[in-house]
């Protein structure tokens, strides 16, 4: 019947949620007797989806039950090692995790997974990792929307808490589950989409900056006409820029205090408009190694302060949700003007490469590279 709600939903003021009673025989392991919870949705597709996935992990869940609850030996036994293993808590599972995996990384690494952790200790509390069911992991997902975190928030706090108990469960020879395994995050389309910056207001940007003409203008002006990523520029030293050269560059690689996000975001960035201007000024400024010691030291690259200083500048220079990385955004956008092939835009930008014959070969030599980006400078 065309309209009629998808299996195990109703509406309530128009948003569909899913409900299914318990079974007899499974009673034991709920405090009700159905399980109710908001799909988030108004969409009828979305919510059948939906439902459909979740009946369908129910049925899995509680098949698993029955299995752990039949008298079978060698589940009893595993059942007890299992027990026996659950001996790490998630806080130092974390500072176990910041130990291997924080070799190198910034700040942004650590605060986000310790606060993605904090979210799993104020809401479930500091247990010992295997202690932790899918159960309780909805219970974290459902606070968090409740919160108001966005659907791509959601996802990155649970990728890294199941990143931080996945290590640890390796490295501790564990034989327990991941709880945070599988969780169903609805897709609630409430993603901010960031939009590229239009290019009269890249001009008016781009002026205001040299009127001004200090290092945080030139931070701007740097990454306006090359594409790179803040922390890409913040993190560069002086003797990775080259402007003496026939073809002025910028040899972007990783260094301690800052990698590099991919593999292919290791490049040469043909310097061109208001980025050689930028590099031109930070070479005849101070004595630093670094060309903006201001955020950057031999301990650390702090790209964080930097967007939310530069974000508040360009603000009332820009259309609504507008921001620093917008112009990464527009520098796409203005290599598709130019009709540069999608090759050349996803090498300059350091996006990821769309097939396996483009990493054949070395690549295009800089006269190339450079030839599109004074196109569109």
């Amino acid at each position: 019947m065309v309209g009629q709600n998808p299996q195990h939903t109703y509406r309530k003021d128009g948003v569909f949620y899913y409900c299914r009673r318990v079974p007899k025989d499974l009673l034991f392991k709920y405090d009700e007797t159905r399980i109710v919870m908001s799909l988030r949705t108004k969409s009828i597709t979305a919510a059948r989806k939906s439902a459909a996935t979740i009946t369908s992990r129910l049925d899995e869940y509680w098949m698993s039950i029955r299995i752990a609850e039949m008298n079978i030996p060698s589940l009893l036994t595993l059942e007890t090692a299992n027990a026996g293993n659950r001996q790490i808590k998630i806080s130092d599972a974390l500072v176990n995790y910041h130990h291997l995996k924080g070799i190198g990384r910034d700040v942004l690494f650590f605060t986000t997974s310790t606060r993605f952790v904090g979210y799993v200790i104020d809401i479930l509390g500091d247990r010992h990792i295997g202690d932790y069911s899918s159960s309780d992991a909805a219970a974290l997902r459902d606070h968090l929307f409740d919160r108001g975190l966005s659907s791509s928030s959601v996802r990155r706090a649970f990728a890294s808490i199941r990143a931080v108990i996945n290590l640890a469960i390796k490295e501790h020879g564990l034989n327990c589950s991941n709880g945070f395994t599988n969780t169903f995050i609805p897709d609630l389309e409430d993603t901010k989409r960031r939009v590229p910056i239009p290019s009269t207001n890249l001009r008016l940007v781009q002026l205001k900056c040299k009127e001004i003409d200090d290092d945080l203008r030139w931070l701007i002006s740097l990454i306006s006409d090359s594409g790179m990523r803040l922390s890409e520029a913040v993190g560069l030293l002086k003797t990775d820029i080259h402007l003496q050269d026939d073809i002025p560059f910028i040899d972007l690689v990783p260094h301690r205090w800052r990698p590099l996000k991919t593999g292919n975001s290791k490049r040469r960035i043909p310097l061109v408009g208001c980025s050689f201007w930028a590099c031109s000024r930070i070479l005849s400024s101070s004595d630093s190694d670094f060309a903006f010691p201001r955020y950057t030291d031999v301990n650390r690259c702090n790209s964080n302060s930097a967007s939310a200083t530069l974000n508040k500048w360009l603000r009332p220079l820009v259309p609504d949700n507008c921001v620093v990385h917008s112009f990464r955004h527009s520098f796409r956008d203005r290599l598709r003007e130019v009709e540069a092939p999608t090759e050349i835009t996803d090498i300059l930008g350091g996006w990821a490469t769309k097939s396996i014959g483009q990493k054949y070969g070395n690549g295009f030599k800089l006269d190339v590279l450079a030839k599109w980006m004074r196109r569109i400078a």
